[in-house]
């Protein structure tokens, strides 16, 4: 069988405190994009061990941690073979790894309690992909509500290569100083699920979408300021930063104005793709 793992998109990123865990309160609006990692799912004999496999990926995917959780947990179901298709680009604030994950965990819907705190367990963005659609996520990323389905929408995505360690880019942010108090992002949490609860598209909200992570990540990526201001020549209507960088996303009202952004803009890296649905 094949499953898919859609991307996830930063609408917007709002960085509270520090916790004591190490981790930062956030506030942030995800949404699934139609670019997605294909992934095979085959059964191996049955004295053989699991295999996952990602082409292109070193050290141990998420992926893997995922099927490992779900064994630790009981899951009985024959061994797999998982080979994963990268077409999301890796360390580029798109959620890729994550995605892998949460589709492996889909696969024992129903099958395994506690699949909600294994997904934590393994990445903060793995639990709002358990089901990929429009979501408010609070905390670290464990506190998630799912929003209705948005109007239709594209983006224009320049990944600029990818390679951005979240780690590193948080711990720049603390550096830098920056962030906002928990009474603050209490207060955006209400607004965005107000606006966003309405079903509209994105841009009807545009101002409310920000991430206080980009001076950080442009700090330690320069080259995500130039790819901003690309995407805001070739007709963007709003241009941010998505997660922790370094892909700039431009939105767009629908994919034809999307395609005829990237066009104008005649670079390699372009992504087009619909947001706002999984695939």
């Amino acid at each position: 069988m094949q499953i898919l793992a859609p991307a996830k998109l930063n609408l917007c990123l709002y960085l509270g405190p520090r916790r004591e865990d190490g981790l930062h309160e956030l506030c942030s609006l995800f949404e699934p994009l139609a670019l997605a990692d294909p992934i095979e799912v085959s059964e191996r004999e049955p004295d053989e061990d699991d295999e996952v496999l990602c082409a292109g990926v070193e050290g141990e995917n998420l992926a893997a941690r995922a099927l490992a959780g779900l064994r630790a947990r009981g899951w009985s179901r024959p061994p797999l073979r998982i080979e994963i298709e990268k077409r999301i680009p890796v360390a580029a604030g798109l959620g890729g790894g994550s995605a892998d994950a949460a589709a492996v965990l889909r696969l024992a819907a129903g099958e395994v309690e506690g699949r909600e705190a294994l997904a934590a367990e393994i990445g903060a963005d793995v639990p709002s992909q358990l089901v990929p659609a429009l979501a408010l996520v609070r905390g670290a990323g464990e506190r998630v509500e799912r929003l209705p389905e948005p109007a239709s929408h594209a983006v224009v995505l320049l990944p600029g290569g990818g390679g951005l360690s979240t780690a590193e880019v948080f711990a720049e942010a603390d550096r830098l100083g920056l962030g906002r108090s928990a009474a603050e992002l209490g207060e955006l949490a209400g607004r965005l699920r107000g606006v966003a609860s309405a079903g509209a598209s994105p841009l009807a909200y545009a101002e409310l979408l920000a991430n206080d992570l980009e001076p950080a990540a442009r700090s330690l990526h320069p080259d995500i300021a130039g790819a901003l201001d690309a995407l805001r020549v070739a007709g963007a209507p709003l241009a941010l930063l998505t997660g922790s960088g370094p892909t700039a996303t431009g939105l767009f009202a629908d994919l034809a104005a999307a395609r005829a952004a990237a066009a104008r803009l005649d670079r390699d890296d372009t992504i087009v793709c619909e947001a706002g649905r999984a695939p």
